[in-house]
Parts: structure tokens; C-alpha cells; sequence
């Protein structure tokens, strides 16, 4: 499996979209937080906190784990070289797991250089003024389980697909649906009941929980069911194929 995941990794980079989306990601979340004139500036927000930045970052992450995903089962199926890996002395979840954590890897490491943030912020805040490491915290941890959601569905749109393009597409349909769709639908419901539980459905009201630096169980649990569910489905769909 780890060579699964090496590979994977190494695949990454060596390819112009892998290093693209990268350099997208570090371009436009600096261009949206300390250029633009836009929501997310943080000179303007008026706060010095890094909350406009993880409100910014789960759009770009809808966005660009797709891209880096796309390839990672739809590539293998187009040139043939899945039934090749089927073959290997290696189960199906184990290869959907090493897919899985080679996007995990390098989009959770991906986010290391984005703590320069910290040091703008520090030069805005009066000399001793502490930086609110709780809020700092959540939101990187919930960074890191949207990341973990966002690459088994992706991954799941990849091994249902044969095509990049067709992958990608559905990838960021299921992302934005998956996100920001439950929580748009409970809008609608005028029951209150109902309307928590829809809402609670998307990954966008655990998300923003953590990110506030309140971690709970539940949140916890939505994460490790979601992910479990997507990666179990591309599990099935990769047995669908070795079964032809």
C-alpha cells in the first residue's frame, strides 16, 4: 500500500496540473487575503485572526483536490493499467486507501507554508498582543478533515469515471454538493427539527464547528462516516471492475 502511496505522490508532481493547482492555491488565497478588495481581505475584515482564511479555503480545496484526484483511478481505467494493479498481490481496499492518503499527504503538508499568514497577522497586532491559537488550531484541524472528505469523494468520482475531465466534473458537483448544498436545502425546510438535521448532513456545518476551535464528538464521527462511506463506495466500484 505504501508503494501505492509513493507512487501516487510522486505522480502528483510529476505532472503540470498536480503543480498547477498547488501554485493556485498559495497564489489566490494570498491574492484574496492581503491584495484584492474583496470579503476575505484580512486588512480589512477588521479582526486579526486567520477566519477570513479558512472561510476562503474550503472554496479553493473544493476546486483543486478534484484536480489532483481526477487521475487517480480514471487514468488508470483509460489506459488499462488498473488491471494490472488488480492483479498485484494487493486487496482493492488497500489500493483505494493508498489513493486515498496520497491526496490526504500532500494537501495536509500543502497547507504548512499557508501558516506565513501567522507572521502577517503578528505584524498587525499591537507589540504583545497574543494571537487566538484556539480559533488557529480548529481551523487548520478542520482544514485537514475537509481535505480527508473532499479526496474520498473525489477519489470515489475517479474510480466511477474514465475520463479526467468526466472525474474532475463530477468531483466538484458531488464537493459543492456535499458542502454547501445540504445546508441551502435546510434552508427551505420550515420545519426546525428537520432543518438542523439536513443541515447537519453537509460538511459545512461540522466544518465550520471545528474551525471555531469547538471540537465535538459528533463532528468528529460526521467525518469519519463520510469519509468511510465514499471510500467503501470506491471500494465497490473498483470490485465492479475487477469482476469484468
Amino acid at each position: 500500500m505504501w508503494t501505492i502511496v509513493k507512487k501516487d505522490i510522486l505522480g502528483i508532481f510529476s505532472v503540470p496540473s498536480g503543480v498547477l493547482a498547488l501554485a493556485l492555491f498559495y497564489l489566490v488565497s494570498l491574492l484574496f487575503l492581503w491584495v484584492f478588495e474583496s470579503p476575505f481581505n484580512i486588512i480589512n475584515s477588521g479582526f486579526a485572526d486567520l477566519n477570513v482564511f479558512f472561510n476562503l479555503a474550503p472554496w479553493l480545496l473544493m476546486f483543486l483536490i478534484p484536480a489532483l484526484s481526477m487521475r487517480s483511478f480514471a487514468e488508470e481505467i483509460k489506459s488499462g493499467t488498473l488491471e494490472v494493479l488488480l492483479t498485484k498481490p494487493i486487496s482493492v481496499w488497500q489500493l483505494v486507501l493508498g489513493k486515498f492518503m496520497a491526496i490526504v499527504v500532500v494537501f495536509t503538508f500543502a497547507l504548512l507554508p499557508t501558516t506565513i499568514h501567522l507572521w502577517g497577522l503578528q505584524k498587525l497586532m499591537q507589540a504583545g498582543t497574543p494571537l487566538d491559537w484556539g480559533s488557529i488550531v480548529g481551523g487548520y484541524l478542520g482544514l485537514v478533515f475537509l481535505c480527508i472528505c473532499f479526496a474520498c469523494i473525489s477519489n470515489f468520482a475517479s474510480a466511477a469515471s474514465k475520463n479526467a475531465v468526466t472525474a474532475y466534473l463530477g468531483a466538484l458537483l458531488l464537493c459543492f454538493l456535499q458542502y454547501y448544498g445540504w445546508g441551502q436545502l435546510a434552508v427551505l425546510i420550515p420545519d426546525f427539527g428537520w432543518f438542523g438535521f439536513i443541515r447537519d448532513l453537509g460538511i459545512e456545518a461540522h466544518y465550520i464547528g471545528i474551525s471555531n476551535g469547538v471540537v465535538q464528538v459528533s463532528d468528529l464521527a460526521y467525518y469519519i462516516g463520510l469519509s468511510l462511506f465514499f471510500l467503501a463506495l470506491t471500494q465497490r466500484a473498483l470490485q465492479k471492475i475487477k469482476a469484468q
